[in-house]
């Protein structure tokens, strides 16, 4: 069960601050059906709540880079999304293209048929080659972990960072399953703590980031990115910032 759908309790620790809590969201804007309009509107969220980064489909690449020139918010995208079923080949490929379209972090999705038939060597030498094609940029290693076995889990995410990716993340928040509190647990004990764990698919409440960031996880991705920030705001006693407080409609996990 994902903590979107559990029924997590209100927070009741110390709370961040605003700022702290937006560089750990990825805001997402992957959705096949946006518009241009619609990524415009996404990259604008991004900017006014100074989010760690924005994740934006391939295409939108250039577009993002222009728009977030300057800023704080660093550009994202992902490879071999959302099935993770394309060549190894392609997957550099693409890897090279995008960071040339100006990319600054990438989130690759792996082979998982391969990883669920054990053939970890091969998952691990295509993390590897995709590393190498980012060339110092970090690299998020998407698991599907609703797919898979804790088995599967653990050798993966060894092989994540073995091929050295800097995160390793739940999900695409395409399949029937994003993240849960068992993953983030287990994701944290199984890889060092040079690589960060990413937490995706229905982190849409703030005490469900909190929490999971108890758990370990420090990097967020989230379509609610205004209704999280505006209900911590609010909790801190202050005004919320311009922005809706309902999730954007036009983003993606």
């Amino acid at each position: 069960m994902s903590v979107a759908s559990m029924d997590v309790p209100r927070w009741d620790g110390p709370l961040p601050s605003c700022d702290e809590v937006a560089k750990m969201i990825d805001h997402s804007l992957l959705r096949p059906e946006l518009t241009a309009a619609e990524v415009e509107d996404g990259l604008a969220t991004a900017l006014e709540y100074r989010t760690a980064s924005v994740c934006v489909r391939p295409p939108d690449v250039p577009r993002a880079a222009a728009v977030l020139s300057g800023s704080r918010v660093a550009v994202g995208t992902v490879v071999g999304f959302p099935h993770g079923s394309g060549t190894t080949a392609a997957k550099v490929f693409e890897t090279a293209e995008l960071i040339s379209s100006g990319a600054e972090e990438i989130d690759m999705v792996i082979n998982i048929g391969r990883l669920r038939d054990g053939d970890v060597a091969s998952v691990q030498a295509e993390i590897a080659a995709v590393v190498r094609a980012a060339e110092g940029r970090p690299v998020k290693v998407i698991f599907e972990n609703s797919y898979l076995t804790d088995q599967d889990k653990t050798a993966g995410y060894k092989a994540a960072e073995a091929a050295g990716a800097a995160f390793v993340k739940t999900s695409t928040g395409f399949a029937p399953g994003g993240a849960t509190a068992a993953d983030i647990a287990l994701m944290r004990r199984t890889v060092s703590p040079r690589v960060q764990v990413k937490a995706a698919g229905g982190v849409r409440t703030l005490d469900a980031l909190l929490e999971l960031h108890r758990l370990g996880a420090t990097r967020f991705g989230a379509t609610a990115t205004a209704a999280i920030l505006d209900d911590l705001e609010g909790r801190r006693g202050g005004d919320p910032p311009a922005g809706s407080a309902t999730d954007d409609p036009s983003t993606g996990y």
